[in-house]
């Protein structure tokens, strides 16, 4: 055996070694209560709650009764991304791009400081404003009239927008930072307009702080609780909201743990879907840059 393959055995070692304690720390935290999870899903509710061992589908069959709370997930999880997406990316693009030192630092502390607020307390804040004695008042000054926004799947967009904007302008600042702002000046010197430059130089550039940005928010709203309960008044669930009952309250245990492990597949289907998605259409925009 020649030292080449001696040192590479060692090498594997240490690397098994040094990954052992993460890989154990993983599936500890992470692979084994999905399998419980799992397993919950396929037994019955006991007669006082909880779980009763068994081996049925009887928990997946009811699925559909949950449907509003899939539905309403669904449809505000990917607009609320989308929403946080368009709002977030001209903040971000001036943050990095036009934005002088001083405005830079102002502008990124504002959209820090939300963070140092408690998250249920700026949330709660949002009852106010958007009960009848905040825009509705103000907007019967002005003539419009009987315009309901608390707890309705109006208010609870508008809750997550606020609540997850800096999650997304954060990590496309930062690829638009790294971004050689050379390349835009020998875009604008082979005679490119700034639109083509945008979207042949900058956005795909850009694309990976705007997929992370973009998962980071879909992957935390799909299991959003407290803007729904707090701004949907319960009247808009999401599955979150529909867990909390099963699990807390009905002590449902099967059928909560059966919702859940419907939600993490939902959930694996989308980003997957996304990330092939993204993956082809930033492949052909490299194209069109060479």
């Amino acid at each position: 055996m020649t030292a080449a393959k001696v040192a590479g055995k060692n090498g594997n070692r240490v690397t098994a070694m040094l990954l052992l304690p993460t890989t154990l720390w993983f599936l500890l935290l992470l692979v084994m209560p999905l399998v419980v999870i799992l397993v919950f899903s396929l037994g019955e509710r006991a007669p006082a709650g909880g779980y009763q061992a068994a081996l049925t589908l009887e928990q997946y069959a009811n699925l559909p009764a949950r449907l509003k709370a899939f539905t309403n997930t669904l449809t505000l999880s990917p607009l609320g991304t989308l929403i946080c997406m368009v709002i977030a990316y001209p903040l971000a693009y001036y943050l990095a791009i036009k934005a002088g030192r001083r405005a830079k630092a102002l502008l990124l502390t504002l959209v820090i400081v939300p963070f140092w607020t408690s998250f249920l307390i700026r949330t709660y804040a949002w009852i106010y404003i958007l009960g009848g004695r905040g825009i509705p008042r103000l907007l019967e000054m002005i003539g419009i009239e009987d315009l309901r926004l608390i707890n309705t799947p109006t208010a609870v967009l508008i809750g997550i927008v606020y609540g997850y904007l800096p999650l997304m302008v954060f990590p496309i600042y930062v690829s638009l930072e790294k971004l050689d702002k050379g390349l835009l000046e020998a875009s604008s010197d082979l005679g490119a307009n700034p639109v083509r430059t945008f979207l042949q130089v900058t956005l795909p550039l850009s694309a990976p702080g705007l997929i992370t940005g973009s998962l980071l928010v879909f992957i935390l709203l799909m299991g959003e609780y407290l803007i729904p309960a707090i701004l949907g008044g319960g009247k808009v669930f999401f599955v979150g909201n529909a867990l909390v009952d099963l699990f807390l309250q009905s002590r449902n245990w099967p059928f909560g743990s059966a919702v859940a492990v419907a939600l993490v597949v939902i959930m694996l289907v989308a980003i997957a879907l996304y990330l092939s998605l993204a993956g082809r259409e930033r492949g052909r925009q490299d194209v069109s840059i060479i």
